[in-house]
């Protein structure tokens, strides 16, 4: 069964920092490109941020440029998204998806397979 994992969630004060990770099972994830989104309570899925399979390219949303990095360690099967300077905005459900051989975009109808989130809460 294909799975992907998220962990590193949780509650943390703005300007504070968070590293979320994505876990992949049942596959490699050096042969798929993978995408963040994040979802508020009544609100649209937006994409985050994305790694491509292979060449390790990034894209970004505006709103995250400078303070988001995403990063993968094929050795472990993980991608990372080290969110810094957070912002209450940023409070979601962060989860992370998986494309088989496709380059990087951040809009979910490309993906997949799909991880169930994990809860960010930015919040003084």
């Amino acid at each position: 069964q294909l799975q992907l994992v998220e962990s590193g969630g949780g509650l943390v004060q703005p300007g504070g920092s968070l590293r979320l990770s994505c876990a992949a099972s049942g596959f490699n994830l050096a042969r798929y490109g993978i995408g963040w989104f994040r979802q508020a309570p009544g609100k649209e899925r937006e994409g985050v941020s994305c790694i491509s399979a292979y060449d390790g390219s990034t894209n970004y949303r505006e709103s995250v440029k400078g303070r988001f990095t995403i990063s993968r360690d094929n050795a472990k099967n993980t991608v990372y998204l080290q969110m810094n300077s957070l912002k209450p905005e940023d409070t979601a459900i962060y989860t992370c998806a998986a494309a088989p051989a496709v380059k990087c975009f951040i809009v979910p109808g490309v993906y997949d397979t799909w991880g169930q989130g994990t809860q960010v809460t930015v919040s003084s």
